[in-house]
């Protein structure tokens, strides 16, 4: 199978270099046919300079898209370009390449259509703020009220889909805070999701975009925005099994 790692970067200059030098070391050792695809979001810092000297493929973005938007350049991709599987990994250092097999496993083995890192599964490694993780359990709630499937990492960015999802994510895939809207999304879709226990770790670099100031507008933003997509969807006549 063909498999394309993705890489949404805004101001990572800390920490890309290294994350996609172990990505490709790994993806080796554990006998992945990998390629790697940096999406540069309009970074102001020297990340796009960095990049450029790392021997992957990668997208310069021209405006800041946020990481909804990345994700959707690098999935339609990934699509248009014949890939099997697509992986979304951060390029803060928060996912490690020796968690990789975890994810592609149930891919390449027809076990499931969507692959979520969960850290929440069995409660190891790092497992961010406290606002962030009540967070998370009412996102957990939301999504079980709406398609009836328990997701318990909704907002890992740690993630990986086969073919048949591609195709649904290559016509829209939700903008600016998207792993939680994609749940319902791919819920409607009748799509196969599966959460995986993997350990993350703590960001190496840069600075996240959610924080406890936050919070609240990210909520109800997302909110917001998981009902859109639940209201679009069964207006198309989309309704999760």
């Amino acid at each position: 199978m063909k498999i394309l790692i993705v890489i949404p970067c805004f101001n990572e200059q800390a920490a890309i270099a290294e994350v996609v030098r172990t990505i490709q070391r790994t993806t080796r050792q554990q006998g992945f046919d990998a390629d790697v695809l940096v999406v540069n979001d309009c970074s102001t810092d020297k990340s796009i300079q960095i990049i450029r000297t790392l021997g992957c493929l990668y997208l310069d973005l021209p405006v800041n898209l946020g990481i909804g938007g990345a994700m959707h350049a690098g999935y339609k991709y990934a699509y248009r370009h014949g890939y099997d599987v697509a992986v979304q990994m951060d390029g803060d250092g928060q996912h490690p390449a020796n968690e990789l097999s975890k994810i592609l496993t149930p891919l390449l083995q027809d076990k499931a259509d969507v692959v979520i890192g969960s850290r929440f599964i069995t409660g190891e490694g790092f497992q961010s703020s406290l606002t962030r993780r009540l967070g998370i359990k009412y996102f957990r709630w939301l999504n079980q009220f709406l398609i009836g499937q328990t997701i318990h990492d909704s907002t890992s960015g740690f993630r990986a889909f086969n073919r048949k999802t591609l195709a649904v994510v290559e016509r829209y895939y939700p903008d600016e805070y998207p792993e939680p809207e994609a749940i319902v999304q791919f819920g409607l879709y009748g799509l196969r999701m599966m959460e995986v226990p993997v350990l993350m770790q703590e960001r190496q670099g840069g600075v996240s975009s959610i924080n406890s100031s936050r919070a609240v507008y990210y909520m109800a933003k997302v909110s917001l925005g998981i009902l859109f997509i639940y209201l679009r969807l069964r207006g198309k006549g989309l309704k999760a099994v």
